[in-house]
């Protein structure tokens, strides 16, 4: 019954464009952006505390704050590299 498989991707691509219209528009564009439940905030949290880190560290001119903070910020620009899933996973030849 080709209609009614028709009609439960038509109902699939519904839902999609209610629940998360960004990752909808994305995936018919052919570039998919990860679905909201997998935009995690914590990286900018992770960022932000690292900055507020560094930034007593310098004004209080404590070594190890600093250092605390620069790893921190460290792990923060690694999370929120965009292309860290294609260097962990290269295309095979």
């Amino acid at each position: 019954m080709p209609g009614f498989d028709d009609q439960r991707l038509s109902e699939i691509e519904q839902r999609f464009h209610r629940e998360d219209p960004r990752f909808a528009h994305a995936l018919g564009a052919g570039r998919p952006c990860r679905p909201r439940e997998y935009r995690y905030p914590w990286p900018w949290l992770l960022l932000a505390a690292a900055l507020a880190v560094l930034g007593a560290g310098m004004a209080l001119a404590h070594g190890l704050l600093i250092a605390t903070g620069l790893v921190l910020a460290g792990m923060a620009g690694e999370l929120l590299d965009p292309e860290r899933d294609a260097r962990r996973h290269p295309p095979r030849p």
